[in-house]
């Protein structure tokens, strides 16, 4: 499927005030990502904190995401996933509805399902819209892996999932794939091996790290992608102790303090279970934060 969903994607964190979504900041924030060089912006994935937010937040995020990117080159690619098919399918066709470009849905959590469940669990979300789907394999969080050849099957037989966000840290996981389907794209979803991925033949990365270093995972991304994979290197080994400091502690717990500290975020707030970095690590990130030109709005 040809579609423009590839590139320099950020993985949107999700801005509180006094406990509830700030709209504003949430725009000013998309707004930086646009004037920095990102192609498409994910709000609402897990780094969005999506497992707490209630619907109505959830499809807040995406129609600000929507808005503000509404007259600009950069497209947008909803969170659309749940442990639950029918409220998966639900945020998909609302994505489609206010005009997002495409969905991304990971694959369900706690529930494990087996790989006829998750067949049939993606299946049923692309035949509920006609937008691109991204499928989004992380099992590190979720405790269920979406195996190669769940992923083919999909992939060939239906048409608008065009390919899977991989985050399993696997560089072998992302040779199978397009070893055997050249024409999947296969998108970075762990930020300290964006550049092998990329390399590999990987279309885009879908990053954390951009939410605090836009313009360098834009650059990283467009450099793999136009074939400079010398560039490309040295960005990301440049950007290596960014990413690491920022998966310090559960996502989004580092990255959002990053962005406290760099003025990015006019509060830190998180919602429970998740809670504020340690005093030992906030202190860490704060001084790998000074080895960066972090740009503001």
């Amino acid at each position: 499927m040809n579609n423009e969903l590839k590139g320099a994607m950020t993985a949107l964190i999700t801005p509180f005030k006094n406990g509830k979504l700030d709209k504003e900041r949430y725009a000013k924030l998309i707004k930086r990502q646009i004037d920095n060089g990102i192609d498409v912006v994910v709000p609402v994935g897990t780094t969005g904190e999506s497992a707490t937010l209630d619907h109505e937040e959830h499809r807040q995020c995406i129609e600000i995401a929507v808005d503000t990117c509404k007259g600009t080159n950069v497209k947008v690619m909803a969170g659309a996933g749940s442990n639950a098919t029918h409220e998966a399918l639900g945020l998909a066709q609302f994505a489609q509805k206010h005009g997002a470009d495409g969905i991304l849905s990971v694959t369900p959590y706690y529930n494990k399902p087996m790989q006829e469940g998750l067949y049939q669990h993606y299946k049923a979300i692309a035949n509920a819209v006609e937008i691109p789907v991204l499928l989004y394999n992380v099992p590190g969080r979720t405790g269920c892996d979406l195996q190669p050849e769940t992923i083919f099957r999909l992939f060939n037989e239906c048409p608008n999932i065009f390919g899977v966000k991989e985050a399993t840290g696997s560089i072998e996981r992302c040779v199978d794939l397009l070893a055997h389907e050249p024409k999947l794209s296969v998108i970075s979803g762990d930020d300290a091996i964006n550049y092998p991925i990329l390399s590999n033949g990987g279309l885009g990365v879908i990053s954390v790290t951009s939410n605090i270093l836009p313009n360098k995972i834009a650059e990283l991304t467009h450099a793999a992608l136009g074939g400079d994979f010398h560039e490309a290197k040295r960005i990301n080994d440049k950007l290596y102790t960014m990413n690491k400091i920022l998966f310090c502690e559960s996502n989004p717990i580092p990255i959002k303090a990053a962005m406290y500290i760099a003025g990015l975020l006019d509060t830190l707030e998180y919602r429970l279970p998740l809670t504020e970095p340690s005093l030992e690590n906030m202190k860490k990130i704060e001084n790998v934060i000074k080895q960066y030109e972090i740009k503001g709005f």
